[in-house]
């Protein structure tokens, strides 16, 4: 591996070595074993895909296999990753339920919330080396027995004089890479600096070094022990991390050469984080990103707040759209998906937009599905057809081509689309961001486009909760890092929409939705307005409050005073004027806003918007008098309180 990465860029790098030491007679997984076969164990999590087999190694000799795995094939297991699930497939079990990557104790916990109640269930917990504290912690705190069975261990090498002259060196500033594969070389290599008194040279020697972490367990150890981690490979192969250290590590060598290292102070043993502390440690402040300002006084903003205003501020959802003339001039020269791939024609054609219009805040113009597309999905948008996926997922096989989004590298033309965007407008108008909510995005992975009863995702969603749950959790954290570099790129505001998940009753949404919309929003940098819009069924508001944001998009099928009730008046609200009222006449537009205007009683935390986005045959003019009305209406009779 040296050898490959300085014939690719001349840098050395170091892998610390150990080797994995079989427990010889382990009475303890024997013990599990005959616990397990005589049905004292109701829940079995495996760790990894070699604890599986070690297990069924270490036991056979006092246990029948085909009797112990006949039991497992009766208990509930969670299978931690694809390298356990791919083992259990080869002793012919399938898991229950399959933890999503990055695979780390947090998706386990998550899983279990989601897909497995363990009150008062005695739970097995297959691991190597000393059991995850955290994992234990988490499972006991809901309610669970657990066993832990450790069924192997990774110890230092025989011959420790290579990893020995190596830590020397690292600590004497001579190796400028170190390729770790394990979260067990972490350990190691430290436990060696320790041993030869340079632990705190090595330390501050490795920040100047260039990190590469063969994928997300590892990449925890390391910044739980206050080590960076510089480069990841978007799947956990060696090849990718040795081709990625070669490629990356100069880059990332000269970036730290600029800034010093200062000096560490470091705890003497690393502290997990959790809940609130957790997200404020990695989801920075609203005032901490850099972006160019807004006047934070101005209307959309306040009313997101629900401070007074001197009159309701109005945006429109598809304010920039087939419906303008100057629209359809710009995408006569290109292709729907190619303009949202175009940043400058994007910004043009929402500056164009805002100009014409005079609303109150600029939502980017772009698409909720490029985003499928690092996820591994072949996006298309046919003419007179709309969205095709050419590759949808309609079974858990399928998820082995999903990719997990580690940044926003390959959808910087949306990022670049935000900053272009607030260049052009005026400090005032703030711009709105926007993702599609995970249970959106999965309905169109899973259709392969539009749809009107959404049955091949509903039977996923019932079929197989374990498949569902990876999908979910691989959107929820892709559209996380989506908005937040939206954030950081100057967005004032961001909007969730999840247009299609009317088609859900009340307790689908709480069980199958409303856990992956909320991590979502949780992840969401402070501070910043989240307009949440779930179109479709009024009987889920209340669900969504629950599952978060600042603003509640409030579609046409139900009173605004109606559904601000049911939201509760601690949050504001965005809507609700019917889309198709502005193929109507002046009068009637007139009149329909003030009934909007009327039920929002002048209440401070009122957003003017439609239910739903602007029909293609609305008159250009139309647009600009319900603009008007509103402006005219509130200005003259809202009290703002």
């Amino acid at each position: 591996m040296a050898r490959l990465i300085e014939r690719a860029g001349g840098i050395p790098h170091v892998s610390p070595s150990m080797r994995e030491v079989p427990i010889a007679e382990n009475r303890a997984a024997i013990d599990f074993a005959n616990r397990l076969v005589t049905g004292q164990v109701d829940i079995v999590v495996f760790m990894t895909g070699v604890g599986v087999r070690h297990l069924v190694a270490e036991t056979e000799r006092h246990v029948h296999r085909e009797r112990f795995l006949a039991a497992l094939s009766d208990v509930t297991t969670i299978a931690r990753g694809p390298k356990p699930v791919a083992v259990l497939k080869q002793f012919g079990l399938e898991p229950t339920v399959r933890v999503p990557e990055p695979n780390t104790w947090r998706e386990v916990l998550a899983t279990v919330d989601l897909c497995v109640p363990v009150a008062q269930q005695t739970v097995g917990l297959v691991e190597y080396g000393r059991a995850n504290a955290s994992l234990v912690a988490g499972l006991e705190a809901r309610g669970a027995r657990v066993e832990t069975v450790r069924v192997y261990r990774w110890d230092l090498p025989e011959d420790v004089a290579p990893l020995s002259e190596n830590v020397r060196a690292i600590a004497a500033g001579q190796r400028q890479v170190a390729l770790f594969t394990s979260s067990h070389q972490v350990v190691n290599m430290l436990r060696v600096a320790e041993e030869l008194g340079v632990a705190d040279k090595a330390r501050q020697s490795l920040h100047r070094m260039a990190i590469a972490s063969i994928g997300p367990t590892t990449s925890e150890t390391l910044r739980e022990l206050d080590l960076p981690v510089d480069l990841e490979p978007e799947h956990n192969k060696m090849g990718q991390l040795v081709a990625l250290a070669a490629e990356r590590s100069r880059e990332v060598l000269a970036k730290k050469q600029q800034t010093p290292v200062p000096g560490l102070v470091l705890p003497p043993r690393a502290r997990v984080q959790h809940g609130a502390e957790a997200r404020a440690a990695i989801v920075p402040p609203a005032s901490e990103v850099a972006k160019p300002g807004v006047a934070a006084d101005s209307l959309f903003l306040r009313a997101c707040r629900q401070e007074p205003v001197e009159r309701t501020p109005i945006w429109l959802m598809r304010q920039a759209g087939r419906y303008m003339s100057e629209y359809r001039e710009v995408r006569r020269q290109t292709t729907f998906l190619e303009l949202c791939k175009n940043p400058q024609l994007c910004a043009e054609v929402m500056l164009t937009a805002v100009d014409r219009l005079g609303v109150d805040a600029a939502i980017i113009f772009s698409d909720l599905l490029p985003i499928l597309e690092p996820l591994g999905f072949e996006l298309e948008f046919a003419e007179g057809e709309g969205p095709v996926i050419h590759n949808p997922l309609r079974a858990a096989d399928d998820l082995a081509r999903l990719r997990p989004l580690a940044d926003v590298g390959s959808l910087e033309f949306v990022v670049e689309t935000v900053r272009l965007t607030r260049a052009g407008l005026p400090a005032h108008i703030p711009v709105i961001g926007f993702a599609g909510a995970p249970f959106t995005l999965a309905s169109y992975a899973i259709e392969g486009g539009a749809s009107r009863q959404y049955l091949h995702t509903k039977g996923l969603m019932y079929r197989d909760p374990g498949a569902w749950h990876e999908l979910m959790s691989t959107l929820a954290r892709a559209v996380t890092i989506y908005l937040n570099a939206q954030i950081a790129a100057g967005a004032e505001a961001v909007q969730l929409f999840d247009s299609w998940v009317g088609t859900l009753g009340p307790e689908d949404y709480r069980r199958s939705v409303l856990p992956y919309t909320q991590a979502v929003i949780a992840g969401l940098t402070r501070g910043v307005p989240v307009i949440h819009f779930a179109a479709g069924n009024p009987a889920l508001l209340p669900l969504v409050a629950e599952a978060g944001g600042d603003v509640l998009g409030i579609d046409w099928r139900v009173d605004l005073d109606t559904a601000w009730n049911l939201v509760g008046h601690d949050r504001a609200v965005q809507g609700n004027l019917d889309p198709a009222v502005l193929l109507a006449d002046r009068d009637e537009i007139r009149r329909r806003a003030g009934e909007v205007l009327t039920q929002a009683a002048g209440r401070a935390g009122h957003i003017f918007n439609l239910g739903h986005g602007i029909h293609q045959q609305t008159p250009v003019e139309n647009v600009i008098a319900l603009i008007e009305i509103v402006r005219e209406i509130s200005s003259r009779s809202s009290k703002p309180s």
